[in-house]
């Protein structure tokens, strides 16, 4: 069991019938400025989060040595780790997953396995549709047959899946997708469209925000 070790983070309301649980990428931490800014906004928006490491980011934060990203049966298994940590939790009701690129993709295939009752939605922030500069290499099999309610917040020119690119994907009817104006896998626009870094991120979260309301 890993479930005592892995270190989470709560934002948001105590109590809350619904908790978000968010990943982080692979290149940033739990507590990153935008896994950070994310969190703690939804908080104020009255979602509950919690956002947790996993065993190489928690392993760098302890000795300060860089590592590469764990392998994926490791990732999925602290997934589930943490899944089940939170939805035994006294009071606990619903959880919704996700997170951040890599973070976000593996709670994308948990969700895609189904058999979970503690799973009740999905919210992906800057999906890794593809590795960069290898769009024929897609990472959306798994995704044309959802069926858990899904959001996806995407920059509209991600370099991971750009609006173009998505756009033409055979993507489920069960994932909304939400596009940031300009933005990049960050969600960050150019200073030259007119648009803000800020701004994309408060209407993403207010789109995460509504997306979870009636769940």
């Amino acid at each position: 069991m890993l479930s005592d070790m892995i270190p989470i983070l709560f934002d948001g309301p105590k109590g809350a019938a619904l908790t978000l649980v968010l990943a982080h990428g692979a290149g940033a931490a739990m507590d990153s400025p935008f896994m950070a800014a994310f969190a703690q906004g939804l908080g104020a928006r009255g979602i509950a989060v919690a956002r947790f490491e996993f065993p190489y980011m928690a392993a760098r934060r302890a000795t300060g040595k860089k590592r590469p990203p764990d392998r994926q049966p490791i990732l999925l298994q602290t997934w589930r780790e943490v899944i089940s940590r939170l939805g035994a939790r006294p009071g606990s009701e619903r959880l919704a997953i996700g997170g951040k690129s890599m973070g976000g993709r593996m709670a994308s295939l948990l969700a895609a396995e189904g058999g979970n009752q503690d799973i009740h939605a999905l919210v992906c922030l800057s999906y890794p549709f593809h590795p960069a500069g290898k769009p024929c290499h897609l990472r959306t099999r798994h995704l044309a047959d959802l069926s858990l309610p899904s959001m996806i917040v995407q920059g509209e020119r991600d370099r991971l899946g750009n609006r173009a690119e998505v756009e033409g994907y055979y993507l489920s009817s069960a994932i909304k997708m939400h596009w940031c104006q300009d933005g990049d896998h960050d969600l960050t626009p150019r200073k030259r469209s007119g648009y803000s870094q800020g701004g994309n991120w408060d209407v993403a979260m207010d789109a995460v925000a509504s997306f979870l309301a009636p769940l």
